[in-house]
C-alpha cells in the first residue's frame, strides 16, 4: 500500500497536464459508401434476425479503446466482469469461465471463423490485437443459434476485427509501457539478503501496435503489426510473508495481419485474410527458479471468405469460408506440437415470408498432428469432425419470436443430435423475456485422446466417452426511460461423463471420465446513465452479480467445479466529459478451489482498476491505467500470486492522409 500515493499522484499529474494541452475532438467523419470488411456483421454478413434468444453483451469499439486493457482476457474481466484464471503476469496462460464451464468448452470465433485449438480445444489470447478489435459479441450458455459451429456448452465469443475504411489512408498506432513499483524484497531464500528497489521495474513491459487502411470502389485492405516485451518482475508475498520478485518469466511476442477484401457484384463480396503470431516465453521451474524452461509457440493462418446477400434469388443469401492455420510449438528441447488445421464452412439463409427464415450449414475440420514425440508410438495422426445445423426462425405475432434448431455432429466414429429450442417474448416496450432449451455435447479433444508427454507422465485416454448434458436459461431485459437497464438470467446444466485429467498414486496424469455434473446461478447487471448538465460529465454507473452453484457428483462424493467461484461481483463507474474519460472499476470473487477434491484453497480477492483518457487533438489519445489500485495480494491460479499495483501510460493515434487534389 506504500506505493499507492506515488501512483495515485502520477496519474492526477498527467490528468492536469494532458487537459492543459486538450482541444475538442472534431466531429466524427461521415462513413462512405465505399467497400468495407463487414463492420456491422456477425461474422460476414448478419444472418437470421438480431433478436436472439440467447443472454449476451456487446464490448463496442469506443469501450475497448477507454477500457486501456492490454489484453482480451483483461477486458473481458473488467468490462463485463468474466471470470478469469490466470498462471501470472502477461504471456502466461489465462483461461475463461462462462457459467462455470472453461476456455476449451467456450466456443472463440474471430469474424465467425472458429479460432480454438483443434488439438486442445483452448486458444492463446495474447494472439488478439486489441488495436484490430471492432467489437466483441458474447453469448452464454448452449443456446447460440447463429453460427453453430459447435455445441459450445459455455457460450460463445465472437471476435469481430475493424471493418469499415475509409477512402482516406487512414494510419495509427498505440504505444504504452507498463510498469510496476519498485520495492525492497527478498532475492533466492527468506534467509538471504534483501535485494532492490529495482527501477527497470518501472519499464517492465512496452506494447507497439501499428495499423493502415483504405478502401476503394471495389477493393479494401488493412494491414496490421504488433509486438509486446514483458519481463514479469512484479513483487508479491509468498507463503511465509516474505516479499519477493517473480523471475525468469521474460515474454516477447507479436505479430502482423493483411485483410482484403473485394467487391462484387449485388454486393458480394470475398475477403482475404492472412496472419502470423509468435511468442518466445521464459517460464521458471519452479515459482522464483532462476532454472527456465523456454517455450516458443507460432501461428500462421488465413481465410478466404465469400458471401452474398443475394444468391440466385432476392430471399437467398449465402456465405463460404475456407481456413486454415498451421501451429508450431516447442517447450525446452522437445518439440511439442506441429498442428496443420484445415476449416470449411458453408451457410445458406432463406427467407420465405417476412416472418420466416430458414437457417442452415454444414462445417468441416481436419486436424494433422506431428507430436514430434520419440516415445510415441504413433507420432503423426490425423483427424476429421465436423456438422450441420438447420435452424428455422418463426415471427408469431410482433410480441412473439421463437427459434428452434438441430445440429449434427461426428468425429466420423459417433454421431450426435443436438436440438435447440427459444423464445423471445416482448412484453411491452420496455420488457424483453427469452427462455431457452438445449442439449450440450463434446466431443473428447485430440490431446484427451492422444497425448503424450516425453517422459511418459502424461499420456491421453482413447477410450474416453463424450461429454454430455442439457440445460435451460431465462433472461430478462428491461429498459426504463432510456436510462436505467436492467438484465437478469437464471440458468441450469446438468452434464455427464465430464472429461478432466486426474492422477493415480501420483505417478501419471491420465483424462477420465470421472461422472456427472450440475450447474446452476443466476447473472443480474444493472445499469444506469445520467447527465449532469451541459457543465458536468455523463456519468454511467453498471455492476453485475454472478452466482455459480457447481457440483461434481462421482462415486457418491459431491465436491465443486474447481475455479468456479461462487459469487463474482463487479462494479463500474465511468465519467465523461466531451474530450476526457475517467473510469473506475472493482471486481470481487469469492473463494473458490484449485482441485477437483476440492483441497486446495483459491483465496477470495478483490481487484480495483482505474482508466483515464484525454484527447490531445482530433485523433490523438492519452491514456493511463492503475490496475490493482488496493494493491491487493491473491492468486487466481493456485500457488501463482498476481501483479501489485501496476501503471500503463500510453498514446493513441489515428489520422487520416486524404488523397491529392481532394484539398
Amino acid at each position: 500500500m506504500k506505493s499507492l500515493p506515488f501512483m495515485s499522484t502520477a496519474l492526477l499529474s498527467i490528468i492536469v497536464v494532458a487537459r492543459l494541452f486538450s482541444s475538442e475532438p472534431d466531429a466524427e467523419m461521415d462513413v462512405n459508401d465505399f467497400i468495407d470488411f463487414g463492420e456491422d456483421a456477425t461474422g460476414i454478413v448478419v444472418f437470421g434476425t438480431p433478436e436472439t434468444t440467447a443472454q449476451t453483451q456487446v464490448i463496442e469499439r469506443d469501450r475497448i479503446e477507454r477500457s486501456g486493457a492490454r489484453d482480451l482476457a483483461a477486458l473481458l474481466e473488467e468490462e463485463i466482469g468474466m471470470s478469469v484464471t490466470r498462471q501470472g503476469g502477461y504471456g502466461n496462460r489465462a483461461s475463461l469461465s462462462m457459467r462455470g464451464f472453461d476456455t476449451s468448452r467456450i466456443t472463440i470465433l474471430v469474424d465467425g471463423i472458429p479460432v480454438n485449438s483443434l488439438r486442445s480445444g483452448g486458444f492463446d489470447m495474447s494472439q488478439i490485437d486489441l488495436a484490430n478489435v471492432q467489437r466483441i459479441e458474447v453469448i452464454y450458455g448452449g443456446s447460440d443459434t447463429q453460427h453453430n459451429i459447435w455445441s459450445a456448452p459455455g457460450g460463445v465469443i465472437n471476435i469481430i476485427t475493424i471493418g469499415k475504411q475509409s477512402e482516406n489512408l487512414s494510419l495509427g498506432f498505440v504505444f504504452s509501457n507498463t510498469g510496476y513499483m519498485p520495492g525492497k524484497h527478498n532475492l533466492r531464500h527468506p534467509a538471504t539478503e534483501i535485494g532492490g528497489p529495482d527501477f527497470e521495474d518501472l519499464f517492465d513491459m512496452q506494447s507497439l501496435s501499428i495499423f493502415a487502411g483504405r478502401a476503394f470502389k471495389n477493393f479494401a485492405f488493412r494491414a496490421s503489426v504488433f509486438g509486446n516485451i514483458a519481463g514479469n518482475r512484479y513483487l508479491y508475498r509468498d507463503d511465509f510473508g516474505f516479499a519477493r520478485r517473480r523471475i525468469s518469466n521474460e515474454v516477447i511476442d507479436g505479430g502482423g495481419e493483411l485483410r482484403l477484401a473485394f467487391g462484387l457484384p449485388n454486393d458480394a463480396k470475398i475477403i482475404v485474410t492472412t496472419s502470423g503470431y509468435h511468442a518466445r516465453r521464459n517460464f521458471p521451474i519452479t515459482m522464483n527458479s532462476v532454472g527456465t524452461v523456454l517455450a516458443t509457440d507460432t501461428v500462421l493462418s488465413g481465410s478466404a471468405s465469400f458471401s452474398a446477400p443475394t444468391a440466385f434469388r432476392d430471399d437467398l443469401e449465402t456465405e463460404a469460408s475456407l481456413a486454415y492455420r498451421l501451429s508450431f510449438n516447442n517447450y525446452g528441447a522437445i518439440i511439442s506440437g506441429r498442428d496443420r488445421y484445415v476449416m470449411a464452412i458453408s451457410r445458406w439463409n432463406w427467407y420465405p415470408a417476412p416472418e420466416l427464415s430458414l437457417l442452415s450449414g454444414i462445417h468441416w475440420h481436419f486436424l494433422h498432428v506431428d507430436s514430434g514425440n520419440p516415445v510415441d508410438l504413433e507420432p503423426e495422426k490425423t483427424a476429421h469432425f465436423g456438422g450441420a445445423h438447420v435452424t428455422g426462425e418463426y415471427r408469431l405475432s410482433p410480441r412473439f419470436f421463437v427459434v428452434a434448431s438441430l445440429k449434427g455432429l461426428t468425429d466420423t466414429k459417433r454421431i450426435a443430435a443436438i436440438p435447440k429450442a427459444g423464445i423471445r417474448w416482448q412484453a411491452s416496450e420496455a420488457i424483453a423475456l427469452k427462455h431457452n432449451y438445449f442439449r450440450s455435447f463434446q466431443f473428447p479433444s485430440f490431446d484427451d485422446l492422444y497425448y503424450r508427454s516425453p517422459d511418459n507422465s502424461m499420456t491421453g485416454n482413447p477410450d474416453l466417452d463424450p461429454e454430455d448434458g442439457w440445460g435451460a436459461d431465462l433472461i430478462g431485459d428491461f429498459l426504463f426511460g432510456g436510462a436505467f437497464s436492467f438484465s437478469a438470467g437464471i440458468f441450469g446444466h446438468y452434464a455427464i461423463d465430464l472429461i478432466r485429467w486426474t492422477t493415480s498414486g501420483g505417478r501419471r496424469w491420465r483424462p477420465e471420465n470421472i461422472g456427472a455434473a450440475y450447474f446452476a446461478g443466476a447473472d443480474f447487471r444493472p445499469a444506469l446513465t445520467l447527465s449532469l448538465g451541459e457543465a458536468g460529465p455523463a456519468v454511467a454507473l453498471r455492476g453485475s452479480y454472478q452466482f455459480l452453484h457447481s457440483r461434481l457428483l462421482s462415486d457418491g462424493e459431491n465436491f465443486r467445479v474447481p475455479y468456479s467461484p461462487t459469487h463474482v461481483v463487479g462494479a463500474g463507474l465511468e465519467l465523461r466529459w466531451p474530450s476526457t474519460s475517467l473510469l473506475l472499476s472493482l471486481q470481487y470473487r469469492s473463494q473458490n478451489h484449485a482441485d477437483p477434491r476440492n483441497r486446495i484453497v483459491v483465496d477470495p480477492s478483490v481487484v480495483a482498476n482505474a482508466t483515464f483518457n484525454q484527447n490531445l487533438w482530433d485523433g490523438a489519445v492519452l491514456f493511463a491505467s492503475l490496475r490493482n489500485i488496493l494493491n491487493a495480494a491473491y492468486e487466481s491460479f493456485s500457488a501463482y500470486p498476481m501483479p501489485g499495483i501496476t501503471l500503463t501510460l500510453g498514446f493513441r493515434l489515428n489520422i487520416e492522409v486524404k488523397n491529392p487534389g481532394d484539398e
